[in-house]
């Protein structure tokens, strides 16, 4: 009788366990679906699509569109492709993501290890800012831009994105180095270490797992913006989304539909690597600040 219990009881863990697998297989087709339309569109030359096989394999498999979307399509004036405007938000992204993180780093240590008067209230404005819409910010902000002549450059594109981040990554920061112990830095500080030796010596080293979590964050927000870079940026700094959205729209005549699928494809290459090679570690960074210690 023990047996036929325990043999039923494993018989219906392997039929939940095949339910759950068939839901999540179903799911992930789902969500998956789109993205390989635009890559199969995306190798196809504009006959097939125009003569209604959108969702057949290519009959005449094509790197053309590729080569167009990246090199010579039409973006506004010139037919330069995406490529400048892929350097745009490199040159965009890279410096936005490495001081939005340091200086949220730099708060979280301060607002943890360096109490002062009003610090709950400061950091109560700065989670307050990061419920503003971008919507809000865009007039005060081009304002800021136009004092400080950054409007329409990529400085003041990654100024924007510093600060409109700093907020997060703060919170991020502060909760992960909450339960740090206390005890190290007063340590530090006998031994005659200050403020920035024991940031750079013992808080940043062990912050490996929240900096992934903040790197992704701020890549993948800063990468996908389109509003800022449409609102800040100039013809020389505008990012890899603006010069997407011209593509399509600056396209006269016949729609190329293969290199539109080529460009959005190529657009959003740098945040699924990111998240290929890093996302494992996303939800682990936010965990380590919630139950270390």
């Amino acid at each position: 009788m023990a047996i036929a219990s325990s043999d039923t009881a494993i018989r219906t863990s392997r039929v939940t366990r095949t339910l759950i697998y068939l839901v999540l297989l179903l799911f992930a087709l789902f969500y998956l679906l789109p993205f390989a339309i635009m890559v199969l569109n995306s190798l196809k030359p504009l006959s097939e699509i125009t003569g209604g096989n959108m969702m057949a394999l290519p009959q005449e498999w094509t790197f053309a569109p590729w080569a167009k979307a990246w090199a010579t399509a039409q973006i506004g004036v010139d037919p330069t492709g995406l490529k400048p405007y892929f350097w745009n938000s490199i040159k965009m992204v890279v410096p936005a993501v490495a001081l939005s993180t340091i200086l949220g780093a730099l708060n979280g240590y301060v607002l943890t290890k360096w109490r002062f008067r009003g610090d709950t209230l400061l950091f109560g404005l700065m989670l307050f800012a990061c419920f503003i819409p971008f919507q809000i910010v865009l007039i005060p902000m081009a304002r800021m831009l136009g004092l400080a002549g950054l409007a329409g450059s990529t400085p003041g594109l990654v100024l924007v994105h510093v600060v409109y981040g700093l907020g997060f990554t703060t919170l991020y920061f502060k909760n992960y180095y909450q339960v740090f112990p206390t005890e190290l830095i007063r340590a530090a500080q006998i031994d005659g270490a200050g403020f920035f030796r024991i940031f750079w010596r013992i808080l940043l080293p062990s912050s490996g797992p929240i900096i992934v979590v903040s790197v992704i964050w701020q890549f993948t927000n800063i990468w996908n913006d389109f509003l800022f870079g449409a609102s800040f940026a100039d013809l020389d700094s505008q990012p890899m989304t603006v010069a997407l959205n011209n593509l399509v729209q600056s396209s006269t005549g016949v729609k190329e539909y293969n290199v539109h699928f080529a460009g959005a494809i190529l657009a959003a290459l740098p945040t699924l690597l990111v998240y290929i090679v890093a996302g494992r570690y996303f939800v682990r960074g936010l965990m380590a600040g919630s139950v270390k210690g």
